[in-house]
C-alpha cells in the first residue's frame, strides 16, 4: 500500500484486529512515532487494555532514549539489539513491514501486509531469535545513564593474534576468573600468560580479585606435576568426571569457548567470544555445577605420588547417559568385548538399540573377539543363528555367544567388559519394559584394574561351566547326527554306485552280444568309459574321505604356478560335455602368475570340485574364477562365482561337514575334502550367497611361496 495516510489506516486496522500479541521490531528512529502520532499512541494502549501483550525491540541510542522511555510506558516490554535494519510488526493473524528510510519522525510512504501463515511463522521465528539475543531496555538506559555503554557481541576468532589480545585483555579486565579446561588447556595457559597469570593470583591475595577456580579431568602421571605447580601458584582446582565438550573461561563481564583439544599445549586455533550477558549467565551456571560435583585434586595427586592409582569410578544415574556410554565403549574396543545378559529381554532391548550390531561389526570389521553370555529362549534363536553359524566366514569365529543356566541369572545387572580395561554394569529395573532407558537403573562405570578384572573373572567362570555344559551337549547331538548322516550318506553311497554301475552292466551284455552297429558301439563305449570315470571319482572321494577321518591325508608339495593349474582344471571342464553346455554356461577367468608351494592333484581337485558344483547349480548364466592377491597377509584368494540358484540356507551352517548335500546327485563328500585339502596348506575356505541374490560364491586362500633368489 502507498501513501502516508493508507500506512496509518493499515497500522490502526492491524492493532484492532490482534486479539493476543503484537511483536514490533523497529530501527532507531522509529520509537519516537509511538508517542508523537497519537493514533498509533492510543492503538498501542487500547490493545493492551484488551490484554494484548506488546512486545517492543529496538536500537536504543543517545538520540532515542527519552522516546525510548515513554515507550516503556506503552508497551509490557522494550528490549534493546545493536544494529537493527529491519522494521516489522506481526500478530498472531497478520504481518505489515513499513519501508522507510532512516529519518526520524517520518512516517513510512510505503506498507507492506501479509496474512499468508508460512510468512507469519517465519517473522515470528525471526523475532523470537532477534528478541533472545536482545537486553532489557532498562539495562541499557542505567549504561547510559551510568556513562558506560557496552558494545554486546558474540563472533568467532581465528587470528592468533586477535586471539592472544582477547585472553590477555580477559584476564587483565577479571575480577574472577572460571576455567574449565582438559590438561593441553592447562599446559597451554601455563606457556603463554605465566605473568599474567601470577599477576592476577597477587591481586587475589590483596583482596583486590576473587582468584582463579579450575575443573579439569583426566589427571594421571604425565599431567599431575602440571596440576601441582598450578596448585602452588594459588589456584583452586577440582577432578570432574563427566568434561564438557569444549573448554572455556568465564568471568563476570565475557566468555571465551573453543573445541580445540589443545594437545601438548598446541594454541587454539578459533575461539568464540562473547559479552552478552545471557552467554556469561549461562557458562557461568555450567562452571559452578561442575565445581558442586567436582572432587579436591589434591587427593588424586596424592594416589598418584603414592603410587595407588585407584582408575576412575562413575555412578550414572541418568540411562541414557550410560546408553550413549555403553555404545562408545563397544565401538572403541580393540580385542576383546564381554557381556552378560541375565535374561532374555535384557538381550533383546540391546539388540534393539543397536548395541548387538556395533559388537557384531567390531567381530567383523576389526577382529575383535565378542563373546556373549545370556539365557536360551526361542525368541532369540534366529537372531543369535543368524550372528554366530549362518555366517561361515573367517570373521564370523570371533563372535561367540553361549547359553546361561537359569540359576546363573539370579543377578538383575548386565555387565560388560571391553579390553579387560573397562567395564560398565547396568542395573536392570524394569526387566518387562521394552527401551533401554526405561528398564535401566543405576549404571556403574570402571576402569580400575581391581574392579574390571573382578568381573573378568565371573565371565571366565560361567563361560567355562557353559563350555562343560554344552560339551556334553553337543557330544550326544554329534552321535545323534553322526548316526543319521551315516544312514543318509549310505542310502545316497548305494544310489550313487548304483546309478553308474547299471549302465556300465547294461551295456557291456549288449557288447558282449555283439549285436548293434559300430557307430552304436562307440557310443556304449563312451557312456562305460564315462560312467565309470562318474565311478572312480566316487571311490576316490570315499577313499579320501576315509584317509582324513584317520588323519593319513599326504600332501605332495612343489613349487608351481596357480595359474597353469586354474586353466588346465577348466579345460577339463569344457571338455567333459557331459558337465557343461557352453551354449548356456560362461567360464571367465584372467589369469594371473602366482607362485604356490602345493600338492598339484590336491589343490587342482579343489579347484575342479568347486567348478562341478557351480555348473551344477548353474543351468544358465556365468561362472567367473577370481585371484586376488592379499600381500598384508601373503596369501592368494581364489573364488568361484556362479550365477546359479544358490545355497540351501538349511546347509548353509554345515556346508563343509561330510554327507551334506541338497542335491539330486552326489554324496556330500566334496566339499568336506575340499576344506580339508585347503587347511592341510595352511589355508581357510568358506563360502555366501551372492548379495544380488543371484548365485554363490565359494572363496579360499593359501599361503603364497616366498621367491627364491
Amino acid at each position: 500500500m502507498y501513501g502516508a495516510d493508507r500506512v496509518i489506516d493499515r497500522e490502526l486496522e492491524f492493532f484492532a484486529n490482534s486479539k493476543k500479541r503484537i511483536d514490533t521490531c523497529m530501527n532507531y528512529t522509529r520509537p519516537s512515532l509511538a508517542g508523537i502520532v497519537e493514533s498509533i499512541k492510543k492503538a498501542f494502549l487500547d490493545a493492551k487494555s484488551r490484554g494484548v501483550k506488546l512486545r517492543y525491540l529496538t536500537e536504543i541510542t543517545p538520540d532515542n532514549i527519552d522516546a525510548c522511555k515513554e515507550l516503556m510506558t506503552i508497551v509490557d516490554e522494550l528490549r534493546h539489539l545493536n544494529g537493527i535494519k529491519g522494521n516489522f510488526m506481526v500478530s498472531e493473524t497478520e504481518y505489515l513491514a513499513p519501508v522507510i528510510l532512516f529519518e526520524k519522525g517520518k512516517i513510512a510512504s510505503q506498507i507492506i501486509y501479509s496474512n499468508v501463515s508460512e510468512i507469519l511463522d517465519q517473522h515470528l521465528y525471526m523475532f523470537d531469535t532477534l528478541w533472545d539475543k536482545a537486553i532489557s531496555a532498562q539495562q541499557r538506559i542505567k549504561e547510559f545513564e551510568e556513562g558506560r555503554v557496552i558494545h554486546y557481541e558474540t563472533k568467532l576468532l581465528r587470528n592468533q593474534d586477535d586471539i592472544d589480545n582477547k585472553i590477555k585483555d580477559l584476564l587483565e579486565t577479571s575480577n574472577e576468573l572460571l576455567v574449565c579446561s582438559r590438561s593441553g588447556g592447562l599446559q597451554l595457559g601455563y606457556d603463554r600468560f605465566p605473568g599474567l597469570g601470577k599477576e592476577i593470583l597477587t591481586r587475589s591475595k590483596k583482596g583486590e580479585h576473587k582468584g582463579v577456580r579450575l575443573v579439569t579431568t583426566a589427571i594421571d602421571r604425565d599431567n599431575f606435576e602440571l596440576v601441582k605447580m598450578l596448585l602452588d601458584f594459588g589456584i583452586q582446582i577440582r577432578d570432574i568426571k563427566n568434561m564438557p565438550p569444549m573448554n572455556f573461561s568465564v568471568t563476570d563481564k565475557e566468555v571465551h569457548a573453543t573445541i580445540d583439544n589443545m594437545k601438548d599445549g598446541k594454541m587454539v586455533q578459533s575461539v568464540l567470544v562473547s559479552n552478552e550477558p545471557q552467554y556469561v549467565i549461562h557458562f557461568h551456571s555450567i562452571f559452578e555445577e561442575l565445581w558442586k560435583d567436582g572432587t579436591d585434586v589434591k587427593d588424586r595427586i596424592a594416589s598418584i605420588e603414592e603410587g595407588v592409582d585407584f582408575g576412575e569410578i562413575e555412578v550414572i544415574p541418568s540411562s541414557s547417559r550410560a546408553r550413549e556410554l555403553y555404545l562408545d565403549i563397544v565401538k572403541k574396543a580393540q580385542n576383546e568385548i564381554m557381556i552378560m545378559f541375565p535374561t532374555v529381554n535384557a538381550f533383546l532391548r540391546q539388540q534393539k538399540m543397536r548395541a548387538v550390531e556395533v559388537a557384531e561389526e567390531a567381530a567383523r570389521q576389526r577382529n575383535v573377539k565378542v563373546r556373549i553370555l545370556m539365557p536360551r529362549h526361542e525368541s532369540t534363536e534366529q537372531l543369535v543363528r543368524s550372528l554366530t553359524i549362518e555366517r561361515p566366514t573367517p570373521q564370523s569365529h570371533n563372535f561367540d555367544v553361549r547359553y546361561i543356566e537359569q540359576a546363573m541369572q539370579d543377578t538383575q545387572a548386565t555387565f560388560l567388559v571391553v579390553d579387560r580395561k573397562v567395564s560398565l554394569v547396568m542395573e536392570i529395573k524394569y526387566d518387562l519394559k521394552t527401551t533401554f532407558d526405561e528398564a535401566i537403573g543405576l549404571s556403574t562405570y570402571s576402569n580400575s584394574q581391581a574392579g574390571v578384572l573382578s568381573y573378568v573373572a565371573i565371565f571366565e567362570s560361567l563361560w567355562k561351566q557353559t563350555e562343560l555344559y554344552e560339551g556334553i551337549k553337543n557330544a550326544h547331538e554329534q552321535l545323534k547326527l553322526h548316526a543319521k548322516a551315516q544312514k543318509e550318506f549310505i542310502n545316497i553311497a548305494a544310489h550313487e554306485l548304483r546309478t553308474p554301475i547299471q549302465p556300465i552292466l547294461g551295456l557291456s551284455q549288449i557288447l558282449l552280444t555283439k549285436t548293434g552297429s559300430i557307430e552304436q558301439y562307440t557310443e556304449f563305449l563312451d557312456t562305460i568309459s564315462r560312467n565309470a570315470k562318474r565311478l572312480n571319482r566316487l571311490t576316490d572321494d570315499i577313499l579320501d574321505a576315509t584317509k582324513i577321518e584317520s588323519k593319513s591325508l599326504e600332501l605332495k608339495k612343489e613349487r608351481l604356478n596357480l595359474n597353469d593349474i586354474i586353466i588346465n582344471a577348466m579345460d577339463d571342464i569344457i571338455l567333459g560335455k557331459d558337465l557343461i553346455d557352453s551354449r548356456n554356461v560362461q567360464l571367465l577367468y584372467q589369469p594371473q602368475d602366482v607362485i604356490l608351494e602345493v600338492d598339484k592333484g590336491r589343490i587342482t581337485q579343489v579347484i575342479s570340485n568347486l567348478l562341478t558344483n557351480a555348473i551344477k547349480f548353474t543351468k544358465k548364466g556365468i561362472i567367473t574364477v577370481t585371484t586376488i592377491i592379499d600381500e598384508g597377509n601373503n596369501q592368494i584368494i581364489i573364488g568361484v562365482k556362479d550365477t546359479g540358484s544358490g545355497i540351501n540356507p538349511e546347509i548353509l551352517p554345515k556346508l563343509f561337514s561330510k554327507f551334506t548335500s541338497k542335491s539330486f546327485s552326489g554324496t556330500g563328500l566334496g566339499l568336506f575334502i575340499s576344506k580339508s585339502i585347503v587347511e592341510a596348506h595352511g589355508g581357510k575356505i568358506w563360502a555366501e550367497n551372492n548379495a544380488d541374490g543371484k548365485g554363490a560364491t565359494f572363496t579360499f586362500s593359501l599361503p603364497i611361496s616366498e621367491q627364491k633368489p
